[in-house]
């Protein structure tokens, strides 16, 4: 299954854009799924009928539903508290009712991934289309299934999960208690669920559209966006352009607006493949005003060899040359003095403006030593030269 996630800056009609897309889909006969992600209705106010978090169907081959992140968290908390009751029965503690219980930041975060991972299981839609929240909070969530795996296995690594026979023991000698065998269990299937979320993210059939009028502010965001996606190695779909002013309006007070936006139409249309969406002169609402803006429609092939290409951050071989092997890292809009490099282990850290990523060295790259890096034409290349004590001899 196609899956597109679409997100912009606050007000740029994001919502409207995936309500849109959707629609287009299913008039192409394409069976989709539109999902919500606001705790408001905004959807329901787009499309014209209420929106819950109950599928239902908006349109012929279209099923609309809107996150309940307030339920997901209070069955959440009730089954980790079923698991953890031998625990709270020994500490005394009284368990909370669902009634009283109100969501904790990240619960919505968490809501929206297991909607993702669920989703994208094979089922009745062939497209999958997610308003996402604006960015910059767009762009936390989609790097949070790798972060928290990373947090889980650093915390309670999985090796240690295999001793589980020698804890008693381990634990006379240390003289403290090891964590309990449920709180491994716990870690398992979060890490298994975080791991589903993480595979829909990656799969070649995922993409992020982005949307933004165009403008200064949305060319700010527009260029936040692209390089916080290519640092998570997301690939991006298209860049709609919404509420464009017609052309022609030089002798009205409109001249300004339009000159405004033709400038950064035609900066992105450098770096992105832009789609306009025209300005229908009022907020749009209900089927007929969702076709009337003409968004561009979702690639649903499902062949490999057919399909969008993954981002590939590939490693090149100049070891004849220059004795270095090159790891080359898209980062469009990055700029130099916003870059950042620290080796940890086996692991990169890159920071590139607000962004930060750890991530793990190719097996190649493990043996070597960084012996520096350079931003070019919106890519970062960095030098690795073979360490003599880790590097095998040839010859």
């Amino acid at each position: 299954m196609r899956t597109l996630l679409i997100t912009g800056p606050g007000g740029s009609g994001r919502t409207t854009v995936a309500a849109a897309t959707a629609h287009a889909a299913a008039r192409a006969g394409v069976r989709t799924l539109l999902l919500g992600t606001d705790r408001t209705d905004t959807l329901g106010a787009v499309l014209g009928a209420p929106v819950g978090p109950e599928p239902s169907e908006a349109a012929p081959r279209l099923t609309v539903r809107r996150l309940d992140a307030d339920e997901d968290f209070r069955t959440d908390l009730a089954a980790l508290q079923d698991r953890a009751s031998s625990a709270l029965d020994l500490l005394g503690a009284s368990r909370l009712d669902p009634e009283e219980l109100t969501p904790l930041p990240g619960a919505g975060e968490l809501a929206l991934l297991r909607a993702l991972r669920d989703a994208a299981l094979p089922g009745t839609h062939d497209l999958l289309v997610v308003d996402l929240p604006p960015v910059p909070r767009a762009l936390d969530l989609l790097a949070l299934p790798e972060e928290l795996r990373r947090y889980l296995r650093r915390l309670l690594p999985p090796e240690r999960q295999a001793a589980r026979a020698l804890r008693p023991v381990l634990g006379r000698l240390a003289g403290v208690p090891l964590p309990a065998e449920w709180l491994y269990e716990t870690a398992a299937r979060l890490d298994l669920q975080l791991a589903a979320a993480e595979t829909v993210l990656a799969d070649r059939g995922t993409a992020v559209r982005l949307v933004a009028e165009p403008g200064p502010a949305g060319a700010d965001a527009v260029r936040t966006a692209t390089l916080g996606l290519a640092l998570r190695g997301l690939r991006t779909d298209v860049l709609v352009a919404t509420r464009v002013l017609p052309e022609g309006a030089e002798d009205s007070w409109l001249a300004g607006p339009v000159a405004q936006q033709r400038k950064a139409l035609a900066e992105w249309r450098e770096t992105h493949d832009v789609r306009p969406v025209a300005h229908l002169g009022r907020d749009p609402r209900g089927a007929d005003d969702l076709a009337a803006l003409a968004v561009p429609g979702a690639d649903t092939r499902s062949s490999a060899a057919e399909g969008p290409s993954a981002v590939e951050w590939p490693v090149t071989d100049s070891l004849a040359d220059d004795g270095v092997l090159v790891w080359h890292i898209p980062l469009p809009g990055a700029r130099r003095e916003e870059l950042d490099l620290i080796r940890r282990g086996d692991e990169l850290v890159v920071t590139a403006g607000p962004f930060r990523r750890t991530v793990p060295l190719p097996s190649a790259l493990r043996r070597c030593t960084v012996d520096g890096a350079a931003l070019r034409e919106g890519e970062l290349r960095i030098r690795f030269r073979p360490d003599p004590r880790l590097w095998p001899r040839t010859g």
